[in-house]
């Protein structure tokens, strides 16, 4: 028997490759005799660089950048094990993880240290990039990242505007006779699910806004100001961002990515998988283990579980979650192939005590799936299974 296992990290417990190793064991346990092949994935949020670091044998390079609210922070890029790819991860430099609660503030927070990354890895001779946007604190809409690349944002006065989405209002021009020419030599994959429009009701601002601190009336100022911002790149290179679909993505930066960089958007469940190889480790597979921290209605949007679940099905697989939760509206997620959606939380704990104990809990509920799945097998061979 051959079992394939891929989940996401378990947020704040476990990272994608902790919580494969975990769910090995379990497998191990319940039969050792059984094949089993490792495929941490992540969906394009944090972990994702670590990720395809793992998977395909990479390193790391760190550097250091100006934080979301001008601080100075140790940020790191990624390689991948053929040396010809980049990974930058937006969290590392621009990231939400790099605030407390109180600190939050997008109409400070920039995106100049994801620029400060971007431009290390130009500077290290890379031309071929994947960007992983999730996670971030900001939405300047990508200005920061366009300054620290050269681009002057200028107010009626020729001065530079300041950092954060509470500055766009101020700007009047946009120079980009200094933007870094080496952009041009680039390809950037963007891993992102998002497909929310710049501005508007299901604008950067409106949906993702209060997660990063804005109140109501923040976030209408942030909209009118991303709007303003969207007039002026129209004028300048005549792409509308205000409803072109992915330009809300992080802030607004998937709008910049669009406009200034030879860019192409793709869920990062479906680029992270291809790099580590789900294809290739479904074939003769008998079952897939995914899972994370939390499966709820969001899961069916473009979460790992739902990506790897997508790609077993057309492997004819059947896959089998592990949560760390079970939210509300997971049963879509039953059409895509998945058999089981399971809790990792058989009794009484607190947060804390769940996640310190998790790789004993995740090692312990692949332990009891595969037994099942092992008694039912020959069930399965007749119809049960068949997807």
């Amino acid at each position: 028997m051959k079992i394939v296992i891929a989940p996401d990290s378990y947020k704040g417990s476990l990272s994608a490759m902790e919580a494969a190793a975990a769910i090995q064991r379990g497998v191990k346990k319940a039969d050792p005799s059984i094949e089993t092949v490792l495929v941490p994935s992540a969906d394009g949020g944090e972990g994702t660089m670590d990720t395809l670091v793992a998977a395909t044998g990479g390193e790391k390079k760190e550097v250091r950048v100006t934080g979301p609210l001008g601080q100075d922070v140790t940020a790191s890029y990624g390689i991948l094990g053929d040396a010809g790819m980049c990974v930058i991860e937006m969290a590392e430099a621009s990231g939400l993880c790099l605030l407390s609660e109180e600190e939050l503030n997008p109409l400070a927070a920039s995106t100049f240290g994801t620029g400060q990354l971007i431009k290390q890895a130009l500077d290290d001779g890379f031309r071929s990039f994947i960007l992983a946007i999730g996670g971030s604190a900001t939405n300047d809409g990508g200005a920061g990242m366009l300054q620290a690349l050269g681009m002057k944002l200028l107010d009626r006065n020729g001065t530079e505007i300041g950092p954060g989405g509470g500055e766009l209002v101020h700007l009047e021009a946009i120079d980009d006779s200094e933007f870094d020419q080496r952009i041009k030599e680039s390809t950037f994959l963007i891993a992102s699910d998002v497909e929310n429009p710049l501005v508007g009701k299901s604008g950067a601002s409106a949906v993702f806004g209060p997660q990063k601190g804005a109140t109501a009336e923040m976030v209408s100022v942030l909209d009118q100001n991303l709007c303003h911002w969207a007039d002026q790149v129209e004028g300048l290179t005549g792409i509308r961002l205000h409803d072109l679909p992915g330009a809300g993505a992080a802030g607004g930066i998937g709008g910049a990515f669009l406009a200034f960089f030879s860019a192409q958007m793709k869920r990062g469940v479906d680029i992270v998988t291809e790099y580590a190889g789900l294809p290739e480790a479904l074939q003769g597979a008998d079952l897939v283990i995914t899972g994370e921290g939390r499966v709820d209605s969001q899961t069916a949007s473009g979460k790992t579980p739902m990506g790897v679940a997508q790609k077993a099905i057309e492997k004819n697989v059947p896959t089998f979650i592990l949560a760390g939760s079970v939210g509300d509206g997971v049963d879509v997620l039953y059409q895509y192939g998945i058999i089981s959606i399971t809790s990792i939380i058989q009794q009484p704990l607190t947060l804390q005590e769940a996640m310190e104990q998790s790789p004993q809990l995740l090692e312990y509920s692949a332990e009891q799936l595969v037994r099942t799945f092992i008694h039912t097998k020959p069930i399965s061979e007749s119809g049960v299974f068949t997807l």
